[in-house]
């Protein structure tokens, strides 16, 4: 019992044997303090809202869903941190003696003529086990290795949890990117409706001799402008689709296109929740890529101690003990253990400058990661503050381009009485119907961007890596789309443009 605990703490001594691993330092943020527009909501951060708190449409919830379980990019960012997991496994185990059993029998026939007249045949058995060139980790070689292992293993972790976020914010933004080009395709099918029914009036008209040559040739250009628009849009659509699909990872199935047909543009969505944007410290653990970096930091600064230890000698041992009889019979009996014990020192002399250079190349590597965990960190201030900036403009510029609409409509209206009445020619209602038409479409445009920009944010602070989260949502809302506007009462199925 004695000797087994003498062996125990041998071998703890060794496997907690000294670490030329340098002491890490978190780099500086690089960044402010604060955000330039840190405005815009309280409450939890983005990464305590899971996207389903978050997206409440629940034709995109599935969609979402969809994309986790089959999209092939994030699978292969899965298998990469199952393999850097593997590769952690195997290094670990290197600090380890390997044992084998072994068992064996020699067999050696020697001829007559060359035994002195009688024929030899010898059997030697042998069975037991042997420890493989078990290295002692004396200056922490091994352990740097397994160390730089583990950090890869857990920067691989994060930037699969980073490409989940991202899938998350791709789905949501082509969704509705979706629903934005298919209320413009409305809007453009509407008016290319409405312009036919004025180009075959102006036609008749001019039968009658009540329209000239010109109004019809108007109304002509009118209408295959709409038209145009309509395939367009038709295009856009389509393309979007396949972009779905592509990101789903599957073919959508028939009860979530069902969800999705029936939404009828982003003026039916549930309002984004504003998120806090918190401090840029705040990203250090809430996004993963930034987590990853500092992971591949301190994967870096492992392979220091590693390349350090090299300079220093290196023990291995190779035992083996057992059994051994020339014959299978006595192979157990008294006296017939063998073992056999060889340790050996390897000591650097001469590398030809090797080891000084792997010492460079650690060092120099490590500074390449302190310079890409601060890029890291710059980006990540750059997308949040740029997505702060954006988000009281939008509201602005939404809030704008909506009374330019309600501007256009009662253009359109004047222009049309004015026609009506003969002060005005045919050419300024057409003028102001497209001066109308280019607004609503515009109109679209902004509130999709409005939406996305809320995305990124989410995105940004590192907000879409699980379905539930931990917080509550905020009570905020971001500025819902506005409604299309109703056609005014009395008005002809052009101003009908939603």
């Amino acid at each position: 019992m004695r000797k087994l605990k003498s062996v125990s703490a041998l071998m703890l001594g060794l496997l907690s044997s000294c670490s030329l691993i340098p002491t890490y330092h978190r780099p500086s943020m690089a960044v402010s303090a604060g955000y330039p527009d840190a405005g815009g909501g309280s409450g939890p951060a983005a990464a305590d809202i899971g996207w389903k708190q978050f997206f409440r449409d629940p034709a995109l919830q599935d969609l979402i869903s969809l994309s986790l379980a089959n999209n092939r990019n994030l699978r292969v960012s899965v298998l990469n941190v199952e393999e850097a997991q593997a590769n952690y496994r195997v290094s670990r185990a290197s600090l380890f003696p390997t044992i084998d059993g072994a068992a064996s029998l020699d067999r050696t026939h020697t001829p007559a003529n060359l035994n002195g007249g009688q024929v030899g045949d010898v059997r030697d058995y042998s069975l037991g086990a042997e420890a493989v060139s078990w290295e002692l980790d004396l200056f922490g070689k091994i352990r740097s290795e397994a160390k730089a292992n583990h950090e890869t293993y857990l920067s691989e972790a994060d930037t699969a949890l980073s490409a989940k976020i991202s899938l998350v914010a791709e789905v949501s933004s082509e969704y509705y990117t979706w629903l934005a080009d298919r209320q413009s395709l409305r809007i453009a099918q509407n008016t290319a409706m409405a312009d036919q029914k004025t180009l075959t009036l102006t036609q008749l008209e001019l039968s009658h001799g009540t329209a000239t040559a010109m109004d019809v040739a108007q109304a002509q250009i009118t209408y295959q402008k709409a038209m145009a628009d309509v395939a367009q849009y038709q295009r856009q659509v389509g393309q979007d689709m396949d972009q779905l699909v592509l990101l789903v990872g599957a073919p959508i199935p028939a009860d979530v296109q069902k969800k999705m047909d029936a939404i009828t543009g982003l003026s039916d969505e549930p309002a984004l929740p504003q998120v806090p944007a918190g401090l840029p410290s705040d990203l250090l653990t809430r996004r993963p890529d930034i987590r990853a970096a500092e992971h591949s930091l301190l994967a870096a600064n492992a392979n220091i101690g590693a390349a350090r230890a090299a300079f220093f000698p290196s023990i291995s041992l190779t035992a083996s003990g057992g059994f051994a009889s020339n014959s299978l019979s006595d192979l157990f009996g008294a006296g017939q253990s063998s073992w056999v014990f060889q340790p050996q020192i390897t000591i650097p002399i001469f590398t030809a400058g090797a080891n000084m250079a792997n010492l460079d190349l650690a060092d120099l590597e490590k500074k390449v990661q302190i310079a890409t965990y601060q890029e890291t960190i710059q980006s990540a201030f750059h997308d949040v503050s740029d997505a702060l900036v954006a988000r009281q403009t939008y509201v602005d510029q939404v809030d704008a381009q909506q009374k330019l609409v309600n501007a256009d409509t009662r253009y359109y209206q004047l222009a049309l009485m004015r026609f009506k009445a003969g002060i005005d020619n045919y050419l300024n209602v057409l003028v102001a119907q497209d001066s109308l038409l280019s607004a609503r479409l515009t109109l679209v445009s902004l509130q999709l961007a409005q939406q996305q920009n809320e995305i990124t944010l989410y995105k940004a602070l590192g907000g879409g890596w699980e379905a539930n989260g931990s917080a509550p949502v905020p009570q905020t809302p971001a500025t819902t789309p506005a409604k299309a506007q109703t056609q005014p009462p009395g008005q002809p199925a052009k101003l009908m443009t939603d």
